[in-house]
């Protein structure tokens, strides 16, 4: 039944193969977006310029709040995972 089966699903290969391809893309493009690295990097920068004097503390105190809101989502991304 295995090759009758594969002889019958030949022509659905191509729709398979492109399902495939877009789910690691998929995967890819998540795995990136909800890595933590790039934010903490972020919130290192930020405070140097603080420190620096590049911008003052309404500034950093705002965009701060906004990458702990993204660190908070990652977070929340991360234990929904199996």
């Amino acid at each position: 039944m295995g090759l009758l089966s594969s002889l019958l699903t030949l022509p659905v290969a191509p729709v398979r193969a492109v399902t495939w391809v877009a789910q690691r893309i998929v995967d890819k493009a998540e795995e990136e977006y909800y890595d933590p690295a790039p934010v903490w990097r972020r919130l290192a920068e930020l405070e140097q310029q603080l420190l620096r004097g590049e911008i003052d503390e309404e500034t950093f105190d705002s965009r701060e709040d906004e990458l702990i809101d993204r660190l908070a989502e990652i977070a929340a991304f991360r234990q929904q995972l199996p």
